[in-house]
C-alpha cells in the first residue's frame, strides 16, 4: 500500500521553528515530486512548497519564501518542510502530496498533479 505519513506538527510562538516529516511507505520517493500544502480553517488548501525528483528543484509560495526550506532524503525516504519564523497567519493544517515524475520540475503555481496524499498534521502559531 502507497503512503505518506506526515508528522512534526504542534504547536508553537511567533517566532518559533518547526519541522516537518512526509514519509514515505510501500514505494520510494526517489523519483517522485513532492509538495507541501497547507489548510486553514475556512480557506481553501494553499501550495507552500515543493521539491522535484528531476533536479531537486524547489519553489516556494511568496508567503512563505526566506521562511521555509524544502529538502530530501532519499535514504530515509522522506522529505521535510523546516519553517523559521514562523507567523500566526502559517497556522494550518499541512499536508504533504506527491507523483511519480522523474523528468519534471516542480512550480508553485502548478502542483494540481500530486496525487497521492498524506493525512495532515496540525501547525497552531500563537502567543
Amino acid at each position: 500500500q502507497l503512503q505518506l505519513v506526515e508528522s512534526g506538527g504542534g504547536s508553537v510562538q511567533p517566532g518559533g521553528s518547526l519541522t516537518l516529516s512526509c514519509e514515505a511507505s510501500g514505494f520510494s520517493l526517489e523519483h517522485y515530486t513532492i509538495g507541501w500544502f497547507r489548510q486553514a480553517p475556512g480557506t481553501g488548501r494553499e501550495g507552500v512548497s515543493c521539491i522535484s525528483a528531476a533536479d531537486n528543484r524547489q519553489d516556494a509560495a511568496d508567503s512563505v519564501k526566506g521562511r521555509f526550506t524544502v529538502s530530501r532524503d532519499n535514504a530515509k525516504n522522506t522529505v521535510y518542510l523546516q519553517m523559521n519564523s514562523l507567523k500566526p497567519e502559517d497556522t494550518a493544517v499541512y499536508y504533504c502530496a506527491a507523483k511519480f515524475s522523474p523528468y519534471r520540475s516542480c512550480s508553485i503555481q502548478s502542483l494540481n498533479y500530486l496525487e497521492l496524499w498524506g493525512q495532515g498534521t496540525q501547525v497552531t502559531v500563537s502567543s
